[in-house]
């Protein structure tokens, strides 16, 4: 299974659900984390690299998979109990989606890797993840909770963008679970927008607070929109989203929020710069190496 990558009630939490009976999948092709009486067709499009389409489910459930782990954090080094179960369950919510595109990943692989083995045995090199999921941006002293406002808003947004599309997508195991998590991803989204907007109202200090924390985050939000040679091809085949399709809507629902909140919007250059190699080449930040040591130290120390 699939575990939060610290001890305590997140982590519990989520052996409860990667153990709940119908979740996992078996050889009627049932869809990993949907109801039993729900199938959908397991097989590769027609004209469709088997490869990338494993790549592509890769770099989804990595985005989930590192984020969830970045705000599980909260859960045990947090100081306010409401704001650390309301990351909590987004962890948790990530962390399932993870676990079924990671699933399908090593499926479409044929390497034998199933989920578990690639959260856990894989070294930052070979995490397909946008930067902006690693970076620490609290509780610890590299960040703090705007800051973790901050990246939620923008993540989520763009998340949320891109599964309204791939929802649409003739991959019907993406477009399931794509189908299946928008309404979830929205309401992250909405979550983190009310939150900015409660920071930027409260006064000039957090005011202040929400925008370093855009500050901090914002040279790697170009990333977001910058597509993989994986993603042109598969979004060519109708079976993948082109990133850099979603800027625009993402754009619009940043500065209604960052409007609301009373904060300007950083450089909006950024929306269109990017020099790779990136996270989806497997170029991290120096924060990943640290981040996975936490995460796989318990699978890996069980070998």
């Amino acid at each position: 299974m699939l575990r939060v990558p610290h001890r305590g009630t997140v982590a519990l939490a989520c052996e409860v659900v990667m153990n709940t009976p119908g979740t996992r999948s078996n050889t009627a092709g049932w869809v990993l984390g949907a109801p039993s009486a729900s199938t959908v067709d397991r097989s590769v499009p027609d004209s469709v690299s088997a490869v990338d389409l494993s790549t592509y489910c890769l770099m989804l459930g990595d985005d989930a998979l590192v984020l969830s782990a970045r705000l599980s954090e909260w859960g045990v080094r947090g100081s306010d109990l409401a704001t650390d179960i309301a990351l909590a369950t987004i962890a948790l919510d990530l962390l399932r989606q993870a676990r079924i595109l990671l699933e399908r990943a090593g499926e479409l692989e044929g390497a034998g890797r199933d989920e578990n083995r690639l959260a856990h045995f894989r070294d930052a090199a070979h995490f397909r993840n946008v930067r902006l999921a690693e970076v620490d941006c609290g509780p610890g002293r590299s960040g703090d909770f705007a800051a973790t406002v901050a990246r939620l808003l923008v993540m989520s947004t763009w998340r949320a963008a891109v599964f309204e599309r791939l929802a649409r997508t003739r991959d019907p195991v993406l477009s399931d679970q794509a189908s299946r998590s928008i309404a979830t991803l929205t309401a992250h989204r909405d979550h983190a927008g009310r939150w900015a907007a409660s920071l930027g109202r409260r006064g000039t200090e957090e005011r202040a607070a929400l925008a370093d924390g855009l500050e901090r985050i914002w040279p790697l939000v170009g990333e977001l929109f910058s597509p993989h040679p994986v993603e042109l091809s598969l979004a060519e085949a109708d079976c993948a989203v082109d990133p850099a399709a979603v800027r625009s809507d993402v754009v619009a629902h940043l500065d209604t929020v960052l409007a609301e909140a009373r904060v300007d919007r950083p450089d909006p250059a950024v929306f269109t710069t990017f020099t790779p190699p990136g996270g989806r080449e497997g170029a991290h930040t120096g924060s990943m190496e640290f981040l996975l040591a936490e995460m796989q130290y318990l699978a890996r120390s069980a070998r």
